[in-house]
């Protein structure tokens, strides 16, 4: 595993739209992206913080089921 980038919510956003994702809805500083695909939902909700914590990357990247990769650093 090598070391996540440090990304700002809209740079994630990018990173799921490229993959499917389409944004759904935004409520104050928070945006659902959804992907759907074989008779089921996944539903992300991204922050639009300046940078996200790893933690919540972490997250975003377990709720969305994509490879962690695509948030690496080569």
């Amino acid at each position: 595993m090598g070391k996540l980038w440090v990304l700002s919510g809209p740079d994630a956003i990018r990173i799921l739209e490229r993959h499917g994702f389409i944004q759904v809805r935004q409520r104050g500083s928070h945006v659902s992206l959804q992907l759907r695909a074989d008779g089921t939902t996944r539903t992300v909700i991204v922050p639009l913080h300046a940078e996200l914590r790893p933690g919540t990357l972490l997250s975003i990247i377990r709720q969305s089921g994509l490879s962690r990769e695509l948030f690496e650093v080569d």
